[in-house]
Parts: structure tokens; C-alpha cells; sequence
């Protein structure tokens, strides 16, 4: 009986896709909802990469071999990208070779041919940034579903994706020699605002067992780029208050464990999808910071209705961090 209600939902995702994804150019920043069905069992399994469109150098490719061994023995559900998916400058446009360079001809594997629910990333916003929303590139792979923000509805787990980019004021105020694709984004502050309070709506609503939220840039970072100042002002509390349990990014190109002292929500970065930004580490104190590793590699996540497993693992596929939570409570297992 549970293999049979997934194909019309299946069928569902795919409908809801193509309709929601013409009207994802809006500066209302509304939020589409898509369905992503669990397994009979109810579990949820899936794969974090980001910061990967190098045409497989900086062992992209490595990390992608990889990826598809840890995908087929958890039986992943899907895969998700953190953004800056496209380098230097995202794409160019629909006829770019970049994204069959740097995501088809990479991402290979039998166990990888699921969904990939992907934000935009800073890099990104410097390219056609309409060209990754479109539903021309899910015609060319079928993987491919790109929003600004987004809800995916997978029975006992609820994600929220969140355009960060927009927050970011540097940006707009010293772009420096970059030029980045403001369309569907200006005005700006009506943008934010309207984004903002969907957020907080979609997480009061949610009755999942589990709340995920997966953004670009970091909230909490011993990385490079350290907190995301105006994230920490404007997202962060609308995290604590409607009991999120993991906010997950890339944008630092590392892989990075962060428990909050001020709640339970467990920041963890998966952006080591190519280039990695060797002995770039700032302090931060031992009590949050549970996990940094300044080299490529990529997450899993496996979520039963008791029980949230995350474990990171490095270019070779060697397990370099994992974790546990159960609902009510936490235990760092290692």
C-alpha cells in the first residue's frame, strides 16, 4: 500500500514544480511548496554538498564518487545543494556548458539520479540568476529543482529554503568589481520583509516532527566569513522561536558542526564541494563548536520520527564527524 500512494505523489512533485516554478521571479518572495514522499518506513535519508561548480577540479569530481557510494547504502531520498553551485560567476545562461560540465556529467551515480533542492549562492547572483530558475534546466536533467525559497514537505521533516544572498548588505553597498542580478529581488527591503514573515508563517504552521531550514550563507561560522551579521539579527530569531532544529549552509568552504548555546539548533555547514579553503579558522568557543574540518567533502542526514542522524564525511568517504538528536534531547556521539 505504501509503495502505491508515492507514484501519484511523485506524479504531484513533478506537476507542482512546473507550475510554481513560472511565478518563482516575484519580489513577494512567496513561498512554493513542494512534496517529497518518505520511505514505507517512514524514514527520510538524504546528502548535503555545496560550493561545487568547479567542472570536477578541486576534487569535485572525488567528492562526487563519494557521494554516490554513501547515496546508494543509505538509500537517499534526495540530494541538497547549498548554493554557489556554479563558479566563478554562475551561469551564463540556458546554453551555458557549465551546467552539464559542473552538475550531469559530475554527479553521475545511479543513487544521485533523485532530486536536487538547491538555493542560490552569492556566485550564483553574479550569472543569469533566471537561467538557474528555470524550467528549461529541469527539462535538460530532471534533478534539477532551483528556487529563490521554497518548502519541501517530506511527512515527518519539513524544509525550508531560504534566499539568503539578498540579506547580505555588502552586496549592494560595496559590490566591488561584480556584478550581481537583482531581478525579482528589488526593492529589496520589500523583498526581505515579505520573505521574513513567510518564513516565521510556514514554521508556526508546520506540523512536522522535525524542522530543517537550508540557506546559502552561514548564521554561526568559524569559517572564513564567519556569522552572517544580518542573518543573526533578522533570521536567527525567528529560528528560536518556532523551534527549528537544524539551519544548514554552505558559503564557508568547509565542514563545520556549531550547537547553539542559546537554544537547540544545530548549525552545520556542508561546503566543501570542490575548492577548500586549507587553515582558514577563527576561534570560537569549545562549547559550540562541536566539529571543523578545513577540507572537501559532504553530510548525510537520516531522519526517523524519533531519531536525527547527521555524519560528515571527507574526500576519501572517510567518516569524520557524526551525531545523533532524539526528539527532547541531544547526545554528541562523537
Amino acid at each position: 500500500m505504501a509503495s502505491s500512494k508515492y507514484k501519484p505523489i511523485n506524479f504531484i512533485f513533478h506537476v507542482f514544480y512546473l507550475i510554481f516554478i513560472f511565478s518563482a521571479h516575484s519580489s513577494t518572495a512567496e513561498l512554493k511548496r513542494l512534496l517529497q514522499p518518505a520511505k514505507p518506513d517512514g524514514r527520510v535519508s538524504f546528502l548535503v554538498i555545496g560550493d561545487w561548480g568547479r567542472g570536477g577540479s578541486y576534487n569535485q569530481s572525488n567528492v562526487a564518487l563519494q557521494m554516490g557510494e554513501v547515496g546508494e547504502k543509505l538509500n537517499i531520498d534526495f540530494v541538497i545543494s547549498t548554493g554557489d553551485n556554479f563558479y566563478d560567476n554562475g551561469l551564463l545562461g540556458l546554453d551555458d556548458p557549465a551546467f552539464q560540465d559542473s552538475f550531469t556529467n559530475i554527479y553521475n551515480a545511479s543513487s544521485l539520479q533523485k532530486p536536487w533542492y538547491t538555493v542560490l549562492g552569492n556566485h550564483d547572483y553574479r550569472g543569469d540568476v533566471e537561467a538557474q530558475l528555470s524550467p528549461m534546466l529541469r527539462a535538460m536533467d530532471n534533478r534539477w529543482v532551483c528556487m529563490r525559497s521554497f518548502v519541501v514537505n517530506a511527512e515527518i521533516v519539513e524544509f525550508l529554503f531560504i534566499d539568503t544572498t539578498p540579506f547580505v548588505d555588502k552586496y549592494f553597498v560595496q559590490p566591488n568589481k561584480h556584478v550581481y542580478d537583482w531581478r525579482g529581488v528589488l526593492p529589496r527591503q520589500t523583498y526581505l520583509n515579505n520573505l521574513l514573515q513567510e518564513v516565521d508563517v510556514a514554521l508556526k504552521e508546520s506540523t512536522a516532527k522535525w524542522k530543517i531550514v537550508v540557506g546559502h550563507h552561514t548564521v554561526k561560522s568559524a569559517g572564513h566569513h564567519r556569522n552572517t551579521i544580518e542573518l543573526e539579527k533578522q533570521l536567527l530569531p525567528i529560528l528560536h522561536a518556532n523551534d527549528v532544529d537544524l539551519y544548514v549552509n554552505g558559503h564557508d568552504h568547509c565542514l563545520e558542526h556549531i550547537s547553539s548555546v542559546e537554544s537547540k539548533i544545530q548549525f552545520m555547514t556542508s561546503g566543501g564541494g570542490s575548492k577548500a579553503w586549507k587553515g582558514d579558522v577563527n576561534h570560537l568557543d569549545p562549547q559550540e563548536l562541536k566539529f571543523y574540518y578545513d577540507g572537501q567533502g559532504f553530510m548525510s542526514v537520516d531522519i526517523s520520527e524519533a531519531e536525527l542522524r547527521a555524519v560528515f564525511y571527507d574526500v576519501f568517504g572517510n567518516v569524520l564527524h557524526q551525531w545523533k538528536t532524539y526528539k527532547e534531547s541531544l547526545y554528541l556521539t562523537s
